[in-house]
């Protein structure tokens, strides 16, 4: 019986290793805070380690959206119904699905769940990789911080909406780290990028050049982008 136990444990965790070999998880998200009526696009990393093209299916199996709450994928600003909890796309040798997000929109209730994300090559749902984000709703929180991982805590925005200038609080636990900020608009058009330096722990933004309306901004750790927010801007 014991052998039995020993060789099933080996055997998946030989499995686990075979299917990270081949397919590579890139996201960093592991909790996220939001306040009612907020929009959270979670992106969505998968690399293609093999040497021929595959097809990856991208599953939501777990997660409780409230009545006021809505969760969709989106691959850049083409977003698919909240009713479809799967994603599948080909994605060559070496290359790294891009623009693919979860967006979660926050409603008007306090919520606290974890949605499961499964990534596994379409056919064999055997060989499936898990990852799990944590997303905490509240009216309003004594705590700012919406994102935190190994590699970064960071608060959100204020004041939002903007007038003329608002603040982002941040921490980088390591120097190797290179994180920056871009604004972009609702066409993804890129407007500005600030840098997150070690060394400082607030970052100004100024929204002199832009005109009223909703933008968004995204937070990028070595180039992979871990999490968009929107912004409002009002003068």
């Amino acid at each position: 019986m014991i052998k039995h136990l020993l060789f099933l444990i080996a055997f998946v965790l030989s499995s686990e290793y075979l299917v990270s070999q081949h397919l590579e998880v890139l996201e960093r998200h592991e909790s996220l805070q939001a306040t009612y009526n907020q929009l959270l696009r979670i992106p969505i990393r998968v690399k293609n380690n093999t040497d021929k093209p595959q097809f990856y299916v991208i599953r939501k199996v777990k997660g409780e959206i409230g009545d006021t709450q809505k969760g969709y994928f989106c691959l850049g600003n083409n977003c698919l119904e909240s009713s479809i909890e799967e994603f599948s796309k080909r994605i060559e040798p070496g290359e790294t699905l891009q623009d693919l997000y979860y967006t979660f929109e926050s409603g008007l209730q306090p919520a606290q769940t974890t949605i499961k994300f499964e990534y596994f090559p379409k056919g064999n749902i055997h060989e499936i990789l898990t990852k799990s984000v944590s997303i905490l709703v509240e009216e309003k929180s004594n705590k700012t911080f919406f994102f935190q991982s190994k590699e970064i805590t960071i608060h959100d925005i204020y004041p939002n909406p903007v007038q003329d200038q608002a603040f982002i609080d941040y921490k980088l636990h390591s120097d190797f780290i290179k994180a920056k900020i871009s604004i972009h608009n609702v066409l993804g058009k890129t407007i500005a990028d600030y840098d997150l330096p070690f060394s400082e722990t607030r970052l100004k933004l100024t929204a002199d050049d832009l005109l009223p309306g909703v933008y968004f901004y995204t937070v990028y750790l070595n180039n992979s982008g871990i999490l968009t927010r929107k912004i409002m801007v009002r003068k």
